[in-house]
């Protein structure tokens, strides 16, 4: 039996996202291209008498109630033989559009899983906690359409792209970037591969977001600024990203916005 394990909670980006149109019950129909960064937060566990979870890191203190947070609650959606003893290292900065407490619950399921396997209902469990944590639990590039639930496969000619997360040090609660989003079908997601999907798609929750959060603007700008290829906001923000064709210009890009601006945070890494 496995003494300790570990995971990493991937941080999920929106490459894209298409806001198409929003339903009677509150809810927003999306197209989205989901990405993964092959860093987040990180978890270990060991088999105990009962669930418990601990929590720190720079991050650790925004977590209001660690026992209604996504990991607890992912822990009470999986039945199992024994409890888990979680410890929750928080480097994914709260309301940052990077889906970090859905990460987290994706990387139980997959302790879980390695474990004991999942029951066959896991995506609806998963769906439940979250609508990204489906796409959060399997943390691979893929299309998310409904509410983000239903995944399709893409093609991933992304897979090791070089990627710089900028965040202003504002957290941003996505229920009213939603409402304020102006309800203007601009047309579906773009098809092809994941490229083609970047480079053709947009973020319709843009406007209300800058709206909201005026300095999304000066990130966005500081990242156009630098040799990336494409600089966009990811899901409702205030987190922005950029891609980039090599390591040495996103590590510079790192360094020149890290000295203009020092209380942004920002994170390094690849797409997986």
């Amino acid at each position: 039996m496995i003494a300790l394990m570990r995971e990493s909670a991937y941080a999920k980006i929106n490459l894209a996202l298409h806001v198409r149109e929003r339903r009677r019950d509150g809810y927003h129909l999306l197209e989205t291209l989901f990405a993964f960064v092959d860093a987040g937060d990180t978890l270990t566990a060991k088999l105990a008498d009962q669930d418990s979870l601990q929590t720190f890191g720079p991050f650790a203190s925004n977590i209001h109630n660690p026992l209604d947070n996504l990991v607890a609650r992912a822990l009470a959606a999986l039945p199992r033989p024994q409890g888990l003893a979680v410890t929750l290292e928080k480097n994914l900065p709260v309301a940052a559009g990077l889906g970090g407490g859905s990460a987290d619950a994706g990387a139980v399921f997959r302790m879980v899983e390695e474990l004991y396997g999942l029951p066959e209902d896991w995506p609806s469990r998963a769906a439940k906690l979250g609508a990204d944590v489906p796409s959060c639990v399997r943390s691979e590039m893929a299309i998310g359409l409904g509410t983000g639930t239903e995944l399709r496969a893409v093609e991933n000619d992304l897979a090791g792209t070089p990627v710089l997360l900028v965040n202003p040090s504002v957290p941003r609660a996505t229920g009213p970037v939603f409402k304020a989003w102006d309800q203007i079908d601009r047309g579906p997601l773009p098809t092809g591969s994941a490229r083609a999907i970047t480079l053709e798609g947009r973020n319709d929750l843009d406007a209300p977001a800058l709206a909201q959060c005026p300095v999304i603007g000066d990130v966005i700008e500081a990242l156009k600024n630098t040799e990336a290829w494409l600089a966009r906001m990811s899901g409702s923000g205030a987190t922005c990203f950029a891609l980039f064709d090599t390591e040495a210009q996103r590590e510079a890009a790192q360094e020149s916005i890290a000295v203009a601006h020092p209380n942004w945070w920002m994170l390094g890494g690849k797409l997986r």
